[in-house]
């Protein structure tokens, strides 16, 4: 999943701070050598060799690698237990928890030699003031945030509560775990509930509600057991939702990220007009959601159709 292809998961930034050219080559993915006691790098690399970063009128594209070293956790157990069966052989009457530790690291260090790194990509792009990176996974963000301040470019989460100032709010229901999270993501979200123009998916939905007591996770039909949890004030954390258009995608309501987004786009000869037209129709969803959010002004009282 990416900006390029397949179904989207996207978050968006705010960019506060960017040079009017970013110099994403100091800041460049670098590879790690054999031997090296590196364990992880992470760069920046264009979306195609030797490709422009920058795309169009303040518009760079850019993809975040990142390699990590680590060994296998089977092997590294499968030799702990042969160095720990060695310890005994030659005379050890226990391998306490201590040693047990620092043969593991032994076990760890003989194995990583001979270990390939594994690599992940993130796509994204700055579009402006927008930022768009292709993945909602807390750490890799972090990554990516990390790597553009080192070349001067400064984000900040996106939701229409942080874009609009909205103080912040507290919940006897819902744990925040991240910044720019906010219970108001869930009010906003069951205020969606029965909208004409974004509706749940009622046939094949996917929900997860926070009670006071559990998290509860509703699938296929759910409608009416949805609005039966609503009725009892539980909090509504993520959605499926479609539109008028015939978009689906999975919301996650206190951080406003968008995840398994379907983008029917036509065919394209470059990259570039393949991106910019992806581009386009998941500004879209977002720009929808924003207006929504406008329209219906959610607070701790967001009803849903039974109580309009």
């Amino acid at each position: 999943m990416g900006l390029l292809s397949g179904s989207a998961s996207i978050t968006r930034f705010r960019v506060l701070d960017v040079p009017a050219e970013p110099d994403f080559e100091r800041a460049r993915f670098f590879e790690i050598p054999p031997g090296s006691e590196v364990r992880e790098s992470v760069g920046f690399v264009p979306f195609e060799p030797e490709a422009p970063y920058e795309v169009g009128t303040r518009r760079w594209a850019f993809r975040v690698r990142i390699d990590r070293l680590r060994p296998d956790p089977v092997a590294v157990r499968e030799r702990l237990r042969d160095l720990v069966r060695l310890e005994l052989e030659s005379g050890a009457e226990v391998v306490g928890p201590k040693r047990r530790r620092q043969l593991k690291q032994l076990a760890e260090e003989e194995l990583i030699v001979k270990t390939t790194p594994r690599s992940k990509i993130v796509e994204a792009c700055l579009d402006g003031d927008v930022l768009y990176v292709g993945t909602t996974a807390k750490n890799t963000l972090g990554l990516v945030v990390a790597q553009l301040r080192q070349i001067d470019v400064d984000v900040v989460p996106s939701a229409p509560w942080l874009d609009r100032g909205e103080p912040e709010v507290e919940s006897e229901v819902v744990t925040l775990r991240e910044p720019g999270q906010s219970v108001r993501g869930c009010w906003f979200l069951k205020a969606l509930v029965g909208d004409p123009e974004v509706l749940v998916e009622p046939v094949s939905g996917a929900v997860r509600l926070q009670t006071r007591d559990a998290r509860v996770t509703l699938a296929g039909a759910v409608m009416k057991d949805l609005l039966e949890y609503l009725e009892r004030d539980a909090e509504l954390l993520s959605a499926k939702l479609i539109t008028a258009n015939a978009s689906s995608f999975r919301f996650d309501a206190p951080s406003f990220r968008v995840s398994t987004l379907k983008v029917e786009i036509g065919s394209h000869e470059h990259w570039i007009e393949l991106l910019d037209e992806r581009l386009e129709k998941i500004a879209a969803v977002f720009e929808l959601l924003d207006r929504k959010y406008e329209e219906l002004e959610p607070g701790p009282g967001a009803g849903n159709s039974t109580n309009r």
